[in-house]
């Protein structure tokens, strides 16, 4: 945790560069098929995209993944979708957190022996670039860091009040934690991040900002070639009750998410009359406090938490909503990370609300916050308010799910593979020598 501080790793004497290199190799936390989770999915399309646009992209996973989650049987190489993971898995995993980097590091350089790659890539958080940077320049190659998020606002963002997030900010954890994040995408060839807010963030930290570059979330071009059906027909096919005005989310039930302010907002509309009800799909530590604030406001039969689902019943379920909701609170993480959901929403056709936080607005764009598509978060008044007015005014539903696919349109993972072979081929001649 400590800036300045190098992994102790000696490389194998073998390991150097390989004049017919091409390709990306990733190191990745964790992935599919073993973990469902929005840092796998974009994981495995920015996969896909990369290869799309002839980077040839593999993937390794950290050391001891996916066994120390429970994969016991876990095989050491996993395709999906035609894509590779490979996985780390050596006989004892080393008993200390630096003992278990220098095994990664040590099968992450075997791995660029044998596949030979052009550059490498990680994610954060920083033990994932500790490793990378070190085989990196064993192998005299360059490297790039994907900043999905600051570690440091995770972490306080997932504290259960405000006492303790601000006892969390001033502790020494998040100081280092965050110089050190610095210190990392400073140190890589070129940075990766998901929102202008993300990137204005690094930049104040003393990232190059030069070397930061945007790459949102993007979404599946089939998304918006599906038949959609209405609402009603949709919530008949997952067994839910075709009447009511369903508004929810597809998401982890985590506190930051904001959940509490949708069930509050779903409350004040019913105590005016109107038919409101909450969809809220997924798992999370929040799920059983959102569960009992749901039985203290009598929404009994009107709220339905449905826990995980398969990966490809999500859709199904997003369909069966008449508003798709993002109503996130006001924290550090959540005025710099992106989600996907929203863009996922809008491709989907569902009509969308969320918080008037920066990431949110960005991933909206004006024409929608002018048409009403956010509400100050934390407000559950004015999101109510809201609500109700779509409720009873199809055309602006209609409106609003028109210019959310056109928006969406303009964001598929195709597109956003282009910019990793461009900034891939501005760094090195190394780096035009991709395969076809």
């Amino acid at each position: 945790m400590t800036p300045g501080t190098r992994l102790r790793w000696t490389p194998d004497r073998d390991a150097r560069p390989n004049a017919s290199a091409s390709g990306v190799l990733h190191l990745l936390t964790n992935s599919l098929p073993h973990t469902q989770s929005g840092y796998t999915v974009r994981s495995h399309e920015v996969l896909k995209a990369q290869r799309e646009a002839g980077l040839s992209p593999t993937a390794m996973t950290r050391v001891g993944y996916p066994v120390v989650v429970g994969g016991l049987r876990a095989a050491a190489l996993d395709v999906v979708d035609g894509i590779e993971y490979h996985r780390a898995l050596p006989a004892r995993l080393a008993s200390t957190p630096d003992g278990r980097l220098v095994q990664q590091a040590d099968a992450l350089a075997k791995l660029a022996g044998r596949v030979r790659p052009a550059v490498l890539q990680t994610t954060t958080h920083y033990p994932n670039a500790l490793v990378v940077r070190e085989v990196a320049e064993a192998l005299g190659l360059p490297w790039a860091y994907e900043v999905r998020g600051m570690l440091e606002q995770t972490w306080v963002a997932g504290l259960g009040s405000d006492e303790a997030r601000e006892r969390a900010m001033a502790s020494e954890r998040f100081l280092l934690t965050r110089e050190r994040e610095a210190e990392m995408a400073s140190a890589a060839d070129v940075v990766f991040t998901l929102s202008r807010s993300m990137r204005d963030d690094l930049s104040e930290r003393g990232v190059p900002r030069e070397r930061i570059h945007l790459v949102p979330n993007g979404i599946d071009p089939a998304l918006l070639e599906r038949a959609l059906p209405t609402p009603a027909a949709a919530r008949a096919a997952v067994g839910l009750p075709q009447e009511g005005f369903w508004v929810g989310s597809t998401s982890s039930l985590v506190d930051y998410e904001g959940f509490d302010v949708l069930l509050d907002a779903v409350r004040l509309a019913r105590a005016d009359g109107h038919d409101v009800r909450a969809l809220l799909v997924g798992d999370g530590a929040a799920r059983k406090a959102l569960e009992m604030q749901a039985q203290r406001s009598g929404l009994e039969g009107t709220v339905v938490f449905t826990g995980r689902v398969p990966t490809d019943a999500v859709a199904a379920y997003r369909d069966a909503l008449d508003v798709f909701v993002v109503p996130r609170h006001d924290r550090a993480v959540t005025r710099t990370v992106s989600p996907l959901k929203p863009i996922e929403a809008m491709a989907s056709g569902r009509p969308l609300l969320v918080s008037a936080l920066p990431p949110l607005l960005d991933s909206i764009g004006e024409e929608l916050q002018t048409l009403g598509a956010s509400v100050p978060a934390g407000d559950a008044g004015a999101l109510a308010a809201r609500i109700v007015e779509l409720s009873v005014d199809e055309a602006a539903r209609l409106r609003l799910a028109a210019l959310g696919r056109t928006r969406a349109a303009a964001r598929t993972w195709r597109s956003v593979g282009t910019t990793y072979r461009e900034r891939f081929d501005a760094i090195g001649a190394k780096l035009g020598m991709w395969e076809d």
